[in-house]
């Protein structure tokens, strides 16, 4: 698998004015049940993306290890997967949907996730401080479902490939930000932010 070549099979949109509306779907050479249970089984969930725990069924909670948290509101297997995505103390609005369907041999993914974000943060950063996460965790799908090694999250921007792959991601979601009606210098600045924030230039020794 050409890892930052991942990055073109994935389309992306954008829209929405005060609750922001990102996409994205590509393609996966595996069985909808087999997508459906990566996504939804607990164990190989763990494997690709992160721990979960919680009570797992519509109407319980669940709880990324580190990450977010929420509500599952609608589980229809193996179509859609529908929660709510609450990260910090506050944060508003925020609902990730998951849907999959049959595509020729393999599976079309669409993920729509839905949120209030601060209009600061979003003049700072864009959508790719979400995109380029979500980019990451469906490379890790990808690998998943195809035998692979999953990335060293830890170690993945100090390498070539990763930060060729986080400087694709980035990039990719500033030209859907532009398509979407961003102004130029406002989408240049959040892609430039966006990949510092991901693959931070490491310091020369002194």
């Amino acid at each position: 698998m050409d890892i930052v070549d991942e990055i073109t099979r994935a389309h992306r949109e954008l829209a929405g004015d005060k609750r922001k509306v990102m996409v994205l779907r590509r393609h996966y050479d595996a069985e909808v049940a087999d997508v459906w249970g990566a996504c939804t089984d607990a164990e190989r969930l763990g494997r690709w993306f992160l721990p979960v725990t919680g009570d797992l069924r519509v109407g319980g909670t669940y709880q990324l290890e580190g990450n977010a948290g929420g509500e599952i509101l609608q589980c229809e297997p193996p179509e859609l997967l529908k929660v709510t995505w609450q990260y910090g103390e506050d944060p508003g609005f925020s609902e990730v949907e998951v849907r999959l369907s049959a595509d020729g041999d393999g599976t079309l993914f669409e993920l729509r996730h839905t949120a209030e974000v601060d209009p600061e943060f979003w003049s700072q950063y864009g959508p790719g401080a979400v995109g380029v996460g979500w980019d990451l965790a469906l490379l890790g799908l990808g690998l998943h479902l195809s035998g692979g090694t999953p990335v060293d999250e830890a170690t993945f921007h100090q390498t070539d490939e990763g930060r060729g792959f986080i400087t694709a991601s980035s990039r990719a979601w500033g030209e859907a930000h532009h398509a979407a009606g961003g102004p130029p210098d406002e989408v240049a600045a959040a892609v430039a932010n966006t990949t510092a924030f991901y693959a931070p230039e490491e310091e020369s020794p002194r």
